[in-house]
């Protein structure tokens, strides 16, 4: 309902030995004053464990107070006394929680994991205690039933009928025992999440390959190999080579290590996180989170909790996602088919006596890769240094929008690898600040994210900036060589500054819309940024070789357009496996679920899943959809890439893939003022038309 991003614990003990003492330290507490720092970035440097439970407690109960100041007003209920009131209300508790839930996913700790286990279940019940309260629902009921005849203006209707919505799909017009029924399921669907995000992150830190014979490594390329031998180095290891099962550690294992046993022993340490039994075990963590969401969504007035999620994007149904997804599986599950084929050829031809199985496949599609287009990984890497790519991206935004980027060091970080960026438009306005978190760790979850530590918009008149953070796991750097990225790196590099981009333009006088999208939308922003790295003018400022400076080659650009659509059978395949698997788990309408092991078998043989593909997120690590909030919304990235693709073809079709113009409509329309209709009549107003999915299809081979 409002804009608070919760996520994620250890134990209790702990807790009250290292965070209270008996005691709350309020008075040095940095969350419970302005924070003293340029541009007003948290204060990492002061921030201490021990302050974020008494902030909370403190952010809850000033939230509390703004809520009866509301429902005790003796006055009618206004758009200023009511609606807007609330739109303002829980300052303190958003500024807490983006700290401190965006530190907990990116360096996390015993004491933070324990008090995330604390607070989670106490935030759970605050924001149902507010969205199920009785009088504050009667006042913005009173205002929505009258909203046309208040002479508000176009957005202050908008925010009114999303806030009546809100309440609505949150329970307040539920009977009161309905109401504590779905209050426990809240809290237990909390919990359970917290617990699932916690067994992959101890499955993730658990899993450790160690290979002491050097022959083992053969085909690897020196740098992983070099990688390898520092994170032994780091586990006292010194002499081995250690692979763990971060992507940028084990795809370059997977495509080039000639080791066939290994292969399959490191992918299936990836493929089996959370399904091991034992303590970190995600299968009965699965089975309560889907009977409780089952329930919920009746609970509410829906037949499935798909039908009670997807109600609120652009798609409306789950008839619409589950036509959209098999359309497109139906289209790619020939051309998947064919990649195995192509592969089988090669296994037969060396002399294989096997089939290809999963853990192959990397191995083979880069033989296959080599073989078509005279291209593998290796060659691309040395162009991609890190910080180039880095600056690349920063280029393009500035082509497109003017904006500048510089670098500070006088900025409080929460891990010392982090860097800063001032973000200026053209006219050399501060815009924001933006946080890049680049290497994998032990504290920090997988994959990639953005997110902020604040939110722009506006606060007693004035225009509050965003700051923006944006969360990676790229390839380390090693003694000799700097961070190379893979193609896929680059491109994740691009997405999440696409995000970034969203985040930082974002603009609007209301909290509930400045910026907010549908879920099926959210991912155009980072997906369009995804098009440019391809671009041979793009390359061209970006791809350097990190020893010579020489500008990437036109022969290796025509080689990478060439194989545009490389493995995109198996890509495409993967990612709808993952999305229909989400899908059924969610559309399920009795709450009698058991056994997701056998479940996920079942369902993806049922769409006819070739032996050979794994869907992307196997059930028990699917932390998208179990405590990423992708519920019923995996396929949103898919969804959005008709948007994306088709909005990128605006600018190709102008002959300039920085059109300023076509960027300043795409800027205004799509990331800026976005909240201010939905999602499908802002992309109308850029584009002049509907998208189209044909380019979609035809840039992944698909037509």
């Amino acid at each position: 309902m409002k804009k608070l991003t919760f996520m994620v614990m250890a134990s209790s003990i702990l807790f009250f030995s290292a965070c209270n003492n008996g005691k709350k330290d309020t008075k040095n507490n940095p969350f419970l004053s302005e924070y003293q720092t340029p541009f007003q970035v948290p204060p990492f440097d002061k921030i201490d464990t021990t302050h974020y439970m008494p902030a909370f407690e403190e952010g809850m109960k000033q939230h509390d107070a703004e809520i009866q100041a509301i429902i005790n007003s003796k006055d009618e209920p206004t758009f200023e006394n009511t609606i807007l009131a609330y739109d303002k209300s829980g300052y303190l508790l958003t500024k807490v929680s983006n700290v401190f839930f965006n530190v907990s996913q990116a360096n996390t700790d015993v004491n933070i994991q324990a008090i995330e286990r604390k607070i989670s279940p106490l935030l759970s019940k605050h924001n149902d205690d507010i969205s199920m309260n009785e009088k504050l629902f009667a006042r913005i009921k009173t205002i929505y039933d009258k909203r046309n005849n208040l002479k508000l203006d176009d957005q202050q209707i908008r925010v009114v009928e999303k806030y009546y919505r809100d309440f609505v799909r949150l329970g307040a017009n539920l009977p009161k025992d309905k109401q504590d029924t779905l209050k426990k399921i809240n809290a237990d669907l909390s919990t359970l999440s917290l617990k699932f995000g916690e067994n992959l992150l101890a499955e993730n830190k658990d899993f450790k390959m160690v290979v002491d014979n050097k022959a083992d490594l053969d085909g690897l390329p020196q740098s992983s190999i070099d990688a390898a031998a520092e994170v032994a180095k780091e586990r006292k290891l010194d002499g081995k080579w250690v692979f763990t099962i971060d992507k940028p550690c084990m795809i370059p294992f997977l495509q080039y290590a000639k080791n066939r046993a290994l292969r399959e022993k490191l992918y299936r340490g990836y493929f089996m996180k959370g399904d091991n039994g034992g303590k970190n075990d995600n299968n009965d963590i699965i089975t309560k989170i889907t009977n409780l969401r089952c329930r919920k969504a009746q609970l509410l007035g829906y037949k499935s909790f798909a039908a009670y999620t997807i109600d609120d994007n652009m798609a409306k149904t789950p008839e619409k996602v589950d036509t959209f997804l098999m359309n497109l599986w139906n289209a790619a599950l020939p051309m998947a088919k064919n990649e195995v084929k192509e592969m089988q050829k090669i296994i037969d031809k060396e002399g294989g006596k096997f089939k290809l199985a999963p853990w192959d496949w990397w191995y083979y599609s880069e033989k296959v890769r080599k073989e078509k287009y005279d291209l593998d990984e290796s060659q691309l890497k040395p162009y991609f240094k890190l910080e180039n790519v880095r600056d690349g991206m920063f280029y393009v935004a500035n082509k497109m929008y003017g904006l500048t980027f510089t670098k500070l060091t006088n900025l409080p970080v929460y891990q010392k690898d982090v860097e800063t960026f001032e973000v200026k438009e053209a006219d050399g306005k501060h815009l924001g600040i933006i946080y890049f978190d680049y290497f994998p760790r032990e504290s920090k979850s997988s994959g990639a994210w953005c997110t902020s530590f604040q939110n722009a918009g506006w606060r007693d008149g004035k225009k509050v900036d965003a700051i923006v953070s944006i969360v990676y796991n790229v390839t380390k750097p090693t003694k000799d060589t700097p961070s190379l990225l893979t193609w896929d790196e680059v491109e994740t590099l691009f997405h999440e500054f696409g995000h970034g981009l969203h985040g930082l333009f974002s603009d609007g006088k209301y909290n509930r819309t400045a910026g907010v999208v549908p879920q099926d939308y959210v991912e155009m922003p980072s997906q369009f940024m995804e098009n440019f790295p391809a671009e041979p003018q793009v390359l061209k400022i970006f791809a350097k070789h990190y020893k010579t400076g020489e500008v990437i080659p036109d022969e290796l650009i025509a080689k990478i357009q060439k194989s545009g659509q490389f493995n995109q059978g198996f890509e495409t395949l993967e990612y709808i496996a993952a999305s229909i698997l989400d899908m059924d788990y969610h559309n399920l309408t009795t709450p009698n679920f058991k056994n997701p092991r056998d479940f996920e078998k079942a369902q993806m043989d049922k769409i006819g899943l070739i032996p050979e593909i794994l869907p992307r997120y196997r059930s028990t690590y699917f932390a998208h959809i179990w405590n990423g909030g992708y519920a019923a919304g995996y396929y949103v990235y898919l969804w959005a890439a008709v948007l994306d693709v088709d909005a990128f073809s605006a600018f190709k079709e102008s002959g300039d893939v920085y059109n300023k113009e076509i960027a300043a409509r795409f800027r205004k329309y799509c990331l800026q003022e976005v909240g201010n209709g939905e999602g499908m009549d802002q992309y109308r107003k850029f584009r002049g038309k509907d998208p189209s999915i044909e380019p979609l299809l035809k840039k992944r081979g698909l037509k």
